[in-house]
């Protein structure tokens, strides 16, 4: 729409008299009638406060001035004549200069427009325990009359009756707000925190995500469904009604459905799993049900529900009393199997944790897909690191494809931390691009923590860590199958990590076979023999290597049935995640005390005959690790071909 060359606003009243009509601003133009709304707008609020403030000082400004005395005066004006009627309070005594008659003629004289006459003067006192003030009244012919303690005035009532229930008000607007936030009251409970969001009003389409190209392949035939329906009806097929999207933290999944709202063109609600439960039982139950009737009046429209394991846990046997979660989950179960699928509502969820999810809520006709969203692999690591470095400056040397290599297991999240983390280091340099041994130290900020410049070692203790990582790399050097050393370095990183060392695999791996295993418990015990044998002792830092040896070794016996004994056989003691690594959950041991006493034992063995490997393979290549070591004192970190050249 063209805009108008005056665009100073609208004239007043008496402007446009002398101004031409504009023909971009018409008499019953749109844009006025908001302004004319405003000017006219009624508010009871202002009302009422108006008439409080008129009532107020029409009691306070117009009534008769009050002249307050001693009670010695108030009885001299009786006797002298000047009071002629007394009003008596509880507590106090009022005297009026005219008698009952005189005060109605001059309030009639008022009102009537006749010449004023003289007003009749107050007097006010406070009222002592004198029995003979009746006996004086009578005397003089006094006028006196007694007003009763429950006669009050109108405006006490007010404050006593109306004050109350307006702070009262004010009160539950200010909780309401409060409580259910922006446009949700203290009993709107039940109505669902879903965000309705507008029309590629995400900023994110299927050109942003990278990596995952067979779950977007998934979720291109949702959009194309949601767009052209009647082309899968005439065929006679049915879309999913829902789509549940499984895979580790950090892979893109919430990207996807943002990108899904992005292309799809349609209303789309946006809502997490723990919002649907609060302190009040039913209350799940009630958004679920909201949130479906909202997306029906909506239809065709899509619906996110973000950490579905939130509500989605497989229901158990509770000991009395209803579960929250429980009637969440089903309410639903009862939404997703009721609603047609020809009605246009497609349902979108993520969760890490598929594992503990209800089977009912995973059968077919409810979450009908599961698409998995999983770590990417060399070239999707590639596509992503070029995503994100779309807008960073980067040196014409920098090879994404070796940081994508360097870069293995790697979740989306933790590739787009390392191009910033990268950018930042160019910025601290003082440089306006980014080079190579940026993302190099990005990458080592990730993996093995912040380095520690400022922590100083001991001649000793340095000399011990530079053993110790020595140790590590030749072992890993000399062993079949084990990934090849990048970079040594005794610069203290993280928390309590004194030295390093980084090993990068020359591909992906899915499958490891026995002997790689074993490999790895024999790089990991690779810095202890190494400080046993040049030192004569051990010391504290191999702690988290043989965490991890003796980790690997107890599943290769429980989980891998790689033993002699239990040989093709499962013994887990606890359940682990499917996609949370280090997350386990209790469960109840299926085998005898004398298999666990076995499992131990065979532990034990395979950790000892191990050690005893590596110290024997470090005894043949002790004069290599002395010479290795030296070098790494005075230069504290060596890189692959340093490396290799002392190795030879």
């Amino acid at each position: 729409m063209a805009e108008n060359d005056d665009d100073k606003g609208i004239l007043p009243a008496w402007e446009k008299k002398d101004k031409k009509e504009k023909p971009g601003l018409k008499k019953h133009d749109p844009l006025i009638k908001p302004l004319n709304r405003k000017q006219f707008h009624f508010s009871l609020l202002y009302f009422l406060i108006t008439v409080i403030a008129l009532i107020l000082i029409n009691t306070y400004l117009f009534r008769a001035k009050v002249e307050s005395i001693d009670y010695s005066d108030f009885k001299a004006k009786i006797v002298s004549g000047n009071i002629l009627r007394v009003e008596m309070g509880e507590k106090d005594l009022t005297g009026f200069s005219k008698t009952k008659a005189q005060i109605e003629a001059y309030s009639k004289t008022q009102s009537g427009g006749r010449p004023p006459a003289e007003p009749p003067k107050t007097f006010k006192t406070v009222r002592p325990a004198d029995p003979e003030l009746i006996t004086l009244l009578d005397q003089k012919g006094v006028e006196y009359y007694a007003v009763s303690k429950s006669d009050d005035s109108w405006l006490g009532t007010l404050i006593s009756w109306v004050l109350p229930i307006a702070l009262m008000i004010l009160f539950w607007n200010f909780l309401s707000k409060k409580i259910g936030g922006p446009g949700q009251g203290v009993m709107s409970f039940g109505a669902n925190k879903a965000k309705l969001v507008a029309e590629g009003d995400t900023g994110v389409t299927f050109q942003d995500v990278a990596g995952v190209d067979e779950a977007k392949a998934e979720l291109v035939e949702i959009v194309d469904f949601l767009k052209n329906p009647k082309k899968y009806e005439a065929v006679g097929g049915k879309i999913p009604k829902g789509v549940l999207l499984v895979g580790p933290p950090g892979t893109g999944k919430t990207l996807l459905a943002r990108a899904v709202a992005g292309e799809a063109k349609v209303p789309f609600f946006r809502i997490s799993g723990a919002e649907f439960v609060e302190m009040f039982v039913g209350v799940g139950a009630a958004r679920v049900r909201d949130l479906f009737k909202q997306a029906r009046e909506k239809a065709p429209c899509l619906v996110f529900i973000d950490e579905l394991d939130a509500i989605g846990k497989s229901r158990g046997f509770s000991l009395g009393g209803n579960d929250e979660r429980e009637q969440t989950l089903n309410q639903l179960l009862v939404e997703m199997d009721g609603f047609d699928a020809q009605a246009g509502v497609i349902i979108l969820s993520a969760t890490n944790r598929p594992e503990i999810l209800d089977p009912a809520l995973l059968r077919p006709g409810r979450f009908d897909r599961q698409v998995l969203v999983d770590r990417p692999d060399l070239s999707g690591r590639v596509e992503i690191l070029k995503v994100h470095a779309r807008k960073v400056k980067l040196d014409l040397s920098v090879d994404l494809e070796k940081v994508a290599r360097g870069t293995p297991g790697f979740t989306g999240a933790d590739l787009a931390n390392i191009v910033n983390e990268a950018a930042l280091l160019a910025v601290r340099a003082g440089r306006d691009k980014v080079l190579p041994g940026d993302f190099d130290s990005a990458i080592e900020r990730v993996v093995a923590g912040l380095e520690k410049k400022n922590r100083l070692l001991n001649p000793k203790e340095r000399t011990i860590v530079a053993h110790h990582e020595t140790g590590h790399a030749v072992v890993a050097a000399c062993t079949k199958g084990a990934d090849p050393v990048h970079k040594i370095s005794i610069i203290p990183r993280g928390i309590g990590a004194l030295g390093y060392t980084i090993q990068l695999p020359t591909e992906d791996r899915f499958l490891l076979t026995e002997e790689e295993l074993l490999g790895k418990i024999d790089v990991l015990l690779g810095g202890r023999a190494s400080e046993e044998i040049f030192f004569g002792e051990i010391s504290t830092g191999a702690s988290n290597d043989i965490t991890r040896a003796t980790d690997i070794a107890r599943k290769m016996i429980s989980d891998y049935g790689m033993s002699d004994k239990f040989a093709n056989v499962v013994l887990p003691s606890q359940r682990s995640s499917l996609f949370l690594p280090g997350q386990s959950m209790p469960g109840q041991r299926e085998y005898s005390e004398s298999t666990q006493q076995y499992i131990d034992e065979e532990i034990t063995r395979i950790i000892g005959s191990r050690y005893e490997k590596v110290l024997a393979l470090l005894k043949a290549k002790k004069d290599v690790v002395e010479t290795i070591a030296k070098k790494l004192l005075e230069v504290e970190t060596l890189g692959e071909e340093e490396f290799k050249n002392l190795l030879k």
